[in-house]
């Protein structure tokens, strides 16, 4: 991208107590250069300011534009937070994937809703994952020279010709040279493999991993590890997409397959590589696996042992936080997925030991999305006025703020809580996490009076 299509960073807080409280800067200033250079993204402000010396061109709220010089530590932050990571616009994404979630969604949603990432910088600073398919020489160059390590690959096969026919994309077919090019310059990825059945399956997926586990040897393996994911469908997705949505039948498949894997690679590699998302236990209706099949959980962000690592966070937080009784009693209803009902059980169980707190898990599909099992983070609003309408909720509706955009109060179909909490004529508690949900429990009368005021 050119040097003028790079925008000022726009600044959105400024940590208190930093060198740029001390300085004066203000939330909606900008910094327009660092040592007379436009800073691309937060990659390149953080690169930029590790120097103890620092000349930088900012304007203010009013329009005014200012020339600082700061002496700090180095690699000291000045505590400052943006608008956005990218300063020079998205990197979009240049393939037709049948599979991509985008488009998926009807019409009418948020604008950001629809943004194709495939943005190198984004993959880098926060692991959403990208397909290398859209990159030019000079930004491999600045991957190399700026050591962007590790990023997360959607790879979903590895045969030229599978990967092509499910990126619509002729470039897709350059994945095994690519991952070579990461391999000689002791650069990682983290892989993603999206199953289609009867496209990517089978003894394709056989393929694809023990190809990706080439790559996974040495002190620094270029492939680092994969995640086996099921593809999700929803019923806006184009009727020509040759797409079949994975059945319990399937997903048992899958997991005998990786799992009959897995010991191989333990031997050849010192860890299980290969690892499948927690929605073929739940599709399957089989036990999630234990802590300790997931190492260090290297695939968290991709839903890759998040149940597991949630009910064990649950039981030890529990332990110390949950009280043997609460005063005066409450009853609340607690909205999730039905795709965690059963591995959720446990939770409610555990809650209802509680002497005067009676929990009630709701576990919804999403009709919205035309789903038959749906995970709690894709419920909309509407899918919560249907399913809960003409219900006994209790004292409130502790709903898990997954569901809702960051910060705001709003579903993804855009209705908002407080809508949606007139409609059923009952207070919604949204809670964050397991502190969230269990302190909801604790606190809910006194949150409830606290509103009412």
């Amino acid at each position: 991208m050119s040097e003028s299509s790079i925008r000022p960073a726009i600044i959105t807080k400024v940590i208190p107590d930093s060198i740029a409280a001390e300085i004066g800067f203000e939330p909606g200033d900008a910094i327009v250069s660092i040592n007379q250079q436009k800073p691309r993204d937060l990659i390149d402000y953080q690169f930029l300011c590790s120097d103890e010396l620092l000349e930088l061109e900012v304007i203010d709220t009013r329009g005014k534009t200012h020339q600082l010089e700061i002496e700090k530590d180095y690699d000291e932050d000045l505590g400052l937070e943006f608008e956005s990571a990218l300063f020079d616009g998205l990197i979009q994404c240049n393939n037709r994937c049948p599979f991509c979630f985008i488009d998926q969604k009807p019409p009418g949603m948020r604008d950001t809703l629809y943004l194709k990432d495939d943005d190198y910088r984004l993959s880098f600073l926060y692991g959403s994952y990208l397909t290398l398919t859209n990159l030019s020489q000079k930004e491999w160059n600045r991957i190399e020279q700026m050591r962007l390590s590790p990023l997360y690959v959607s790879v979903h096969a590895t045969e030229a010709e599978i990967r092509t026919r499910l990126l619509k994309n002729p470039r897709a077919s350059q994945i095994l040279d690519q991952l070579k090019w990461f391999e000689e310059k002791r650069l990682q990825i983290h892989a993603q493999v999206v199953v289609c059945p009867g496209i990517n399956d089978g003894k394709h997926l056989e393929t694809t991993l023990l190809d990706l586990a080439k790559f996974g040897r040495g002190d620094i393996p270029a492939v680092a590890s994969v995640a086996v994911v099921p593809v999700g469908l929803t019923r806006f997705r184009p009727e020509e997409d040759e797409l079949i949505p994975v059945t319990a039948e399937k997903a048992r498949e899958v997991i005998q397959q990786v799992q009959a894997l897995q010991p191989k690679f333990r031997k050849t590699l010192g860890s299980n590589f290969a690892w499948l998302a927690d929605e073929w236990f739940l599709i399957a209706g089989e036990e999630v696996p234990l802590d300790s099949d997931y190492e260090d959980y290297p695939q968290i962000g991709n839903g890759v042992g998040s149940i597991r690592q949630f009910l064990d966070e649950f039981e030890a937080i529990a332990t110390e936080l949950l009280p043997t009784k609460v005063s005066p009693p409450r009853q609340f209803t607690w909205v999730v997925g039905n795709a965690v009902e059963k591995a959720f059980q446990p939770i409610v169980d555990r809650l209802n030991s509680v002497e005067g707190l009676q929990i009630e898990m709701v576990a919804l599909c999403s009709n919205f999305w035309g789903q038959t099992m749906s995970v709690t983070g894709v419920l909309t609003g509407q899918d919560l006025l249907t399913g809960l309408q003409n219900k006994k909720l209790g004292d409130a509706i502790l709903l898990p703020d997954v569901m809702l955009k960051h910060g705001e109060t709003k579903f993804l179909d855009n209705m908002t809580v407080e809508d949606l909490a007139v409609q059923l004529k009952t207070p919604i508690l949204p809670v964050s996490g397991i502190d969230g949900l269990i302190l909801g429990c604790i606190n809910g009368t006194s949150e409830l009076a606290e509103m009412s005021k």
